[in-house]
């Protein structure tokens, strides 16, 4: 099997581009190797978790901006506050914006590794101290920075408010006042552009690995996760 067979099969998860109309049906392996290898565009740095088409329909840049999400059970409208931050000062952001969720929090695991089914798998742990959970997390910063199969969400379900750290390390913050979070984002340099566009709006890729599949599964049993949430 060739490796652009390889690559469309392991790497490849973008379900809503139309068939024959992705931006890397023909590239040659030579052009798809330099692609996958940029991963500064501008002052933005990606992790390795990720890369935009080939055609940047999306360049990827800094900032943040305001949306919505609206729950299709409750027909209730959450705000929601999403970002893009370059990676050298990603994961320092994402362990600021945990700090107004409080002492004692819940945590949700992402995964996607398994290459037989479609979506995702999310593992619920309740009621863990947040020292603690940011030790752990801290322990596995490279698998959360660089591998695109694995997202961590953490909440408070009784305020309730919730930050997601997702699969295309963007970071997403559901919740009725956000005002704390926004002084995070003013406070690391994050600016405000509410006609930001973020690499999910437009086709991508992954990239995940054997390694991080096994250190997924080493990060799930240190936060006592044994099974799936739906």
């Amino acid at each position: 099997m060739g490796f652009l067979k390889r690559f469309f099969r392991n790497v490849f998860r973008e379900g809503s581009i139309p068939a024959g109309t992705s931006s890397f049906a023909k590239l040659s392996e030579e052009e798809l190797e330099a692609h996958l290898g940029v991963w500064r565009y501008g002052d933005f740095e990606l992790t390795e978790a990720i890369r935009p088409s080939y055609d940047l329909q999306v360049v990827p840049t800094q900032g943040y901006r305001h949306d919505s999400y609206r729950d299709p059970e409750t027909r209730t409208t959450v705000p929601v506050l999403m970002a893009a931050v370059s990676r050298r000062r990603l994961f320092d952001v994402f362990m600021d914006l945990l700090d107004p969720l409080g002492s004692v929090v819940d945590v949700v695991l992402e995964t996607s590794h398994s290459q037989d089914r479609n979506g995702h798998d999310d593992l619920y742990r309740e009621h863990i101290d947040m020292p603690v959970l940011k030790s752990v997390l801290w322990e596995y910063e490279d698998l959360l920075l660089n591998d695109g199969c694995t997202g961590v969400a953490v909440l408070n379900p009784s305020v309730p408010q919730e930050v997601q750290f997702d699969e295309h390390k963007l970071l997403l913050i559901y919740g009725d006042d956000l005002e704390g979070f926004e002084h995070v984002f003013r406070d690391r340099g994050i600016v405000r552009d509410e006609q930001i566009k973020f690499i999910t709006e437009a086709e991508h890729v992954h990239s995940s690995s054997d390694t991080y599949a096994r250190q997924f599964e080493e990060l799930k049993m240190r936060l006592g996760m044994d099974s799936s949430y739906c």
